[in-house]
């Protein structure tokens, strides 16, 4: 293969790859929500995994904090340690195992016309088309670039119920990404789920959320 070849061949999915990178895009996250939510009117909270495996779980911790810190900008209180709390939040989050996409880019030389065979006023094999389609001169813009990148689906599930275990709220949030960092993918999602909270119920909605801004 040729140092030009190669180099091309390299590059494009390189490029590919920092173009869908989270660091360099928006957060793009489809919520779906349900709910019977009553005004916020002081009442208490408190949070809990949907596996009993996280209960007390440091990263289970920092997430929760984040949820927390939304209920309490809609006008929910925290509810103090030993207190039966007024609402329950049960929180569940994940990312799967990734699945691989493949992109195919035809090359810039097909299909157009006098690009095909280099006839023109200069005449075939003129100096001017030199190159084009000559078996002699390898052209990389000509032959389509295969490239590959992995994809993961993240979701954050959570649900709020009342003192008697009503159900109040059901929300799930799910986004993909190429990334399967779940420090970096959950706190957008509790982002995404909090956006115009409560929500319609029964609708789903697609929800961007900007990068971070640069310093």
């Amino acid at each position: 293969m040729s140092l030009s070849r190669r180099i091309f061949t390299l590059a494009v999915p390189a490029a590919a790859l920092l173009a869908l990178s989270g660091c360099a895009t928006p957060f793009k996250a489809d919520v779906a929500r349900f709910q019977a939510m009553p005004a916020p009117q002081g009442q208490s909270f408190t949070i809990r995994p949907a596996d009993p495996r996280n209960e007390g779980g440091l990263e289970f911790g920092q997430y929760a904090d984040l949820v927390a810190q939304q209920l309490v900008s809609q006008g929910y209180v925290p509810a103090r340690e030993g207190a039966n709390a007024t609402l329950t939040v049960t929180l569940d989050y994940g990312v799967d195992n990734g699945q691989q996409k493949v992109v195919t880019r035809p090359g810039f030389g097909a299909g157009y016309g006098g690009w095909g065979r280099p006839y023109g006023r200069w005449g075939y094999r003129s100096s001017f088309y030199y190159g084009w389609n000559d078996p002699f001169w390898y052209d990389p813009w000509a032959y389509p670039d295969v490239s590959s990148y992995t994809f993961y689906t993240s979701y954050l599930d959570m649900t709020i119920s009342g003192q008697n275990g009503q159900r109040l709220f059901e929300g799930k949030a799910k986004a993909r990404s190429t990334t399967d960092s779940l420090p970096t993918l959950v706190p957008n999602l509790v982002q995404a789920m909090f956006t115009n909270f409560p929500g319609r119920s029964g609708e789903e909605v697609r929800i961007t959320i900007p990068p971070p801004k640069k310093d």
